[in-house]
């Protein structure tokens, strides 16, 4: 249960998440509250929908003879741009039914196939989005727009400190409808991993790529394959569950005597390397290109190290 956003802080919360926002003409106080006699809110979760139509901003926002708008708080495009079109009760949801909704309550896991009986006014307490796609099943959601959608429910989730379950499908909430044509559990497994980064977060730049985690399956493929076995002693077993066979080495030691063995390798290599350029260094007086690189790739090739050097001409 929440306050529902102010229309200012919608667009802060929204535009923070990194959603492309346009605001459409009174969308600020273009709402149902009092022509229903009702209010919006309290808050308890987001509602995704599909237009089933293209051009469709202009109904969402004026609605029908039969259904007066705001059909929705925000229209998202094919191109991923979210258009407000209200910040108050919008016609968008209908009725629900009540094991539904109380699934959202609950923030379950699980969303249940929605009861028959709809006494739960939806209109009242979730926000909508109408995304734009035909709902046929052959119409593309293009990922610029998908992603628009993930992260509009997770900044409205963000802002009200709710889990991705607060995010339901109509289709989940009612029998009557089909939207959206997409699964809902991809798309708040979508809304989920958001929520587990800052709201700026951008999975598509690479510098923003983050360190993953080994899992115990992973590390114990990995020190097996390296001829390590399961350490018996119960002491250190929790800290250094596999060893060294022939040593008993626990794995941070293992560790530590492999890293120094490189570096006196490395610090070999490079005395080599000091001795060739000193050579060099000493013959350049007489300078033959044909002699320097001959002898360069004679002082590499005995370090075995091989490099591709053109002959000089």
């Amino acid at each position: 249960m929440a306050t529902p956003l102010p229309a200012a802080t919608f667009l802060a919360v929204l535009r923070a998440e990194g959603v492309t926002v346009r605001e459409y003409r009174s969308w600020r106080t273009h709402e149902r509250d009092d022509e229903t006699g009702k209010t919006f809110g309290p808050v308890h979760g987001v509602v995704i929908h599909h237009t089933a139509g293209r051009d469709s901003l202009a109904l969402c926002y004026n609605g029908t003879a039969s259904l007066p708008g705001p059909l929705c708080h925000t229209h998202l495009s094919k191109s991923g741009v979210a258009t407000m079109v209200s910040a108050g009760r919008a016609n968008h949801a209908g009725t629900f039914a009540a094991n539904a909704h109380q699934a959202v309550l609950n923030e379950s896991s699980t969303h249940p196939r929605p009861d028959a009986a709809e006494p739960i006014d939806a209109n009242d307490c979730y926000y909508g989005i109408e995304i734009e796609n035909l709902g046929d099943g052959r119409d593309p959601y293009p990922a610029v727009q998908y992603e628009a959608a993930v992260r509009w429910a997770a900044a409205i989730c963000r802002a009200h400190g709710w889990t991705a379950n607060s995010v339901i499908g109509h289709k989940e909430g009612t029998r009557r409808k089909i939207d959206p044509s997409f699964a809902m559990d991809a798309f708040r497994a979508a809304v989920d991993e958001r929520l587990a980064h800052a709201a700026d977060w951008n999975p598509n730049d690479p510098d923003e790529e983050e360190p993953v985690a080994l899992t115990a399956a992973d590390a114990k493929t990995l020190w097996l394959t390296d001829g390590f076995v399961k350490n018996p002693n119960p002491d250190t077993a929790k800290d250094n569950p596999y060893i060294a066979p022939a040593t008993g080495l626990q794995n941070i030691e293992i560790i530590a005597r492999r890293t120094e063995a490189k570096l006196a390798a490395l610090q070999a290599t490079n005395d080599k390397l000091v001795q060739a350029v000193a050579t060099l260094a000493a013959n350049i007086g007489d300078l033959d290109p044909a002699a320097i690189v001959a002898e360069l790739r004679a002082e590499l090739e005995s370090i075995n190290i091989r490099i591709d050097v053109p002959d000089a001409s």
